[in-house]
């Protein structure tokens, strides 16, 4: 399985992974990390945050364009060189998050993309937006 080389990229080109983020995902993430901030694991405390109430982890949210970036635009064999993130609104339990790439900016000369990253829940609030430089597969 093999992804798109720079030569079948066009600015404009995107794609999207969209998820529904359960308790369960939340648990993982944290188990994996070690990030047991009780903004994400305690509901009591979280209870009394600026957000009423438990939230997603932003890395676990910036990880669902890692999936785009990886298995779909450009695909698998793509090398992940960097990230520009800006979190705008908090992820809660149950929200669908749609994680949308676009590209942006092509240096063949250099196999290089850019595409523009953006995160948005179910009502169409964006949650997180960046940029993210890759390498496609050659």
């Amino acid at each position: 399985m093999k992804g798109l080389t720079i030569k079948d990229i066009n600015i404009g080109d995107k794609d999207y992974f969209q998820k529904t983020v359960s308790e369960t995902d939340v648990y993982l993430y944290a188990g994996v990390t070690g990030d047991l901030n009780p903004a994400h694991i305690n509901q009591l405390e979280a209870e009394k945050s600026m957000f009423n109430g438990r939230i997603a982890h932003g890395m676990l949210i910036a990880g669902f364009i890692s999936a785009v970036l990886g298995m779909k635009l450009p695909g698998p064999g793509t090398i992940y060189l960097g990230q520009e993130l800006k979190f705008t609104a908090p992820v809660k339990f149950g929200d669908t998050v749609k994680a949308e790439v676009e590209v942006i900016e092509k240096k063949e000369e250099k196999n290089i993309i850019k595409l523009s990253t953006i995160c948005t829940n179910q009502d169409g609030v964006i949650v997180l937006k960046g940029v993210a430089t890759v390498m496609p597969p050659k």
